[in-house]
């Protein structure tokens, strides 16, 4: 019998017990707040509101806020607090010891089949567990901060967690509309700390060789190689001593570097210095024109080495890790996936001259990556690598269904961006569509996941590394959805910008929710659109808008766009869905040929003269006169009844 959770507990309300309490308070849960001290959950609780206040504003909330609140009580009784509780979300302090106080108080509270978690982002769950007689009832809940609107959540096995409380814990965060990761073994750091900490560790020890500056590697690590922010800059971001705290407790030498600011008080941003100046000077200030010479290499083949021994060790899969490494730490795209472009055979390499040089034991290549890489399997380029590419390779930022009807739905999923685009991006919505036969295909829908962007553009970060013939994907992505036989549908809804506003304009059909926004905003970052923004547009609204929006970069309101004659229609958000379906349904219940031959005609004739569309238009009506398609549409209108164009 499946586990049911209903009632949640959270221990603790500072920023992250808060964050647990609110979100599962928004998925419906009646949840506790509970701390130790009243004006720490007085507080907690105001953090709540505010919360609640600023998603109201943005209209965010399904419902009022006061709603949520009343799902909310704060107690600084544990027993009040767990008594009733399915679930209890441990989120004390980062220490072993106040963890398992923790636990033990709350085993000796709960009910016998209260499930027990902790958002310990480093320690074993089940050195925390064994504080309690129930350790096969306890399991790792890893939220990242701030749980509102981080997406990612580790659920981690203890040693003796059973199967079933997994479950329970996956389908609780996804209850929450969140991502689980699954993290199989008890591992410290679970999956995204364990890739994301060499980021940070071998930059450091870079650092500490003299081998290149501090905004030197930074502006390599995000310019070059497109990661969010650079590593000295993400370590003062998370406080230098955190790092360090979670290297010493299980052993892990400190780069001195980082041991040395430590020392002196320099913890990063919240203590106005770090490797950076954040009081007297401006901060991380490194520009694109820095990182030429800096060995990338050197940091990207210590973190594929991490996510190796993670898939080595059966404690996750390599797709679990990449998406715990973009939605959780933020990166551009997974760990694995970087290894397989870059060549595993070529981090080997890196990995033994940096072993053979320092005897350092983090350089020593994972027995998995080894395995790979004798066996032929270097990366995408040999066909196989943590992932097989010899049918094109997995989808990672494409979902898609085709239906029984017909329908072709893709999502563009890529919600911790905003569903901004990069090359592998572009590249998989072309294979997409190259993949299906379009016979089998009716009608195509394309969305973005999450509710709040279509596609906010092209992730520019990841293109800064690219050359200029790589770019060319963009455009022949594009162009596949222009050249898409059957009629395709850009269903919209929130931003809709820069290469989202391209693909929009290469659909057939454009619908959007109230209160979504179209733009070009390439023009503020020096560039001009590149997917055929500036020629599709001035064809469909013409020169003087279309200047007016590559000009200017602002986005305008749907309800404008559709005024323009960019959209065909904007619908209230509660009738969107119902709307899209509809159109949707219509296209695949018609006439397939007839429908294809008049795409073709209507796109190829508005390039051309009027006379040579017109004859387009001619022979695609004398080409349909003699379907089975005609004869049934003749059949029905004389019987009077709706013509089924099925068979």
């Amino acid at each position: 019998m499946a586990i049911e959770i209903e009632t949640v507990a959270v221990l603790g309300a500072g920023s992250m017990g808060h964050g647990i309490a609110e979100v599962a308070a928004l998925a419906g849960y009646d949840v506790a707040m509970r701390d130790i001290e009243q004006d720490i959950v007085e507080e907690g609780y105001g953090q709540i509101e505010w919360s609640l206040n600023k998603l109201a504003e943005k209209g965010q909330l399904d419902e009022e806020a006061d709603s949520v609140l009343a799902r909310i009580e704060t107690t600084t009784e544990l027993d009040a607090a767990v008594e009733d509780a399915d679930l209890v979300v441990e989120a004390a302090p980062e220490d072993l010891e106040i963890k398992r106080d923790v636990f033990a108080d709350v085993d000796a509270a709960a009910g016998p089949e209260t499930i027990l978690a902790t958002n310990t982002s480093s320690l074993r769950v089940s050195d925390i567990a064994m504080a309690t007689d129930r350790p096969e009832r306890c399991c790792g809940l890893h939220f990242f901060n701030p749980p509102v609107k981080m997406d990612l959540v580790e659920v981690a096995s203890g040693e003796q967690t059973r199967d079933d409380v997994v479950e329970a814990a996956i389908e609780f965060v996804e209850s929450l509309d969140k991502t689980p990761i699954y993290v199989r073994k008890d591992v410290p750091q679970f999956v995204v700390n364990n890739v994301l900490t060499p980021y940070m560790g071998e930059a450091a020890w870079m650092l500490d060789d003299d081998a290149s500056e501090i905004s030197e590697i930074d502006a390599a690590m995000t310019f070059k190689r497109g990661y969010p922010m650079g590593p000295f800059e993400l370590n003062d971001f998370g406080g230098l001593d955190i790092f360090a705290h979670t290297r010493e407790q299980w052993g892990d030498p400190v780069p001195e570097s980082v041991s040395r600011r430590i020392d002196a008080g320099e913890l990063g941003r919240k203590s106005g210095q770090g490797f950076y100046d954040y009081e007297a000077g401006s901060g991380a200030d490194y520009e694109p024109t820095e990182g030429d010479s800096v060995d990338t290499l050197r940091i990207e083949a210590r973190m594929v080495n991490e996510a190796a021994k993670l898939v080595g060790d059966d404690v996750a899969d390599p797709e679990d890790i990449d998406i715990g490494m973009r939605l959780g730490g933020g990166l551009p795209e997974g760990t694995c996936r970087t290894g397989d472009k870059i060549g595993l055979d070529i981090v080997v390499e890196k990995l033994r001259e940096l072993h053979g040089e320092t005897g350092a034991e983090r350089y020593e290549p994972a027995e998995y990556l080894v395995e790979l890489v004798e066996a032929g399997h270097t990366g995408e380029d040999a066909g196989r690598g943590f992932y097989d590419y010899r049918d094109g390779g997995p989808y990672h930022f494409i979902s898609h269904e085709l239906t029984d009807d017909g329908r072709l739905n893709v999502v563009f999923d890529r919600k911790e961006r905003l569903n901004a685009f990069s090359e592998d991006m572009f590249a998989e919505l072309r294979r997409v569509l190259e993949s299906v036969d379009d016979e089998d295909v009716s009608v195509v829908v394309f969305e973005g996941a999450g509710d709040r962007a279509f596609s906010a553009g092209a992730d520019i970060t990841g293109f800064t590394a690219s050359e200029p013939t790589e770019l060319m994907h963009v455009d022949e992505a594009i162009q596949a959805v222009y050249e898409f036989p059957r009629p395709t549908i850009a269903k919209i809804d929130g931003f809709c910008l820069g290469a989202g506003l391209e693909i929009t304009l290469a659909c057939d059909l454009r619908i959007a929710s109230e209160g979504s926004s179209l733009g070009s905003p390439e023009i503020d970052l020096g560039l001009i659109p590149g997917g055929g923004g500036t020629q599709r547009l001035v064809r469909l609204i013409g020169e003087p808008r279309t200047k007016e929006l590559v000009f200017t970069g602002d986005p305008i309101s749907a309800e404008k766009a559709a005024e323009w004659g960019i959209l065909n229609r904007v619908v209230p958000k509660d009738d969107f869905e119902a709307d899209v379906d509809e159109l949707a349904t219509n296209i695949e219940n018609g006439p397939q040929t007839a429908l294809e031959v008049a795409k073709n005609v209507i796109n190829e004739g508005q390039n051309a003269s009027l006379d040579t569309g017109l004859a387009l238009e001619s022979q695609g009506f004398g080409l349909l006169t003699t379907t089975d398609d005609m004869l049934e549409g003749v059949a029905a209108f004389k019987k009077d009844r709706e013509p089924d164009f099925s068979n």
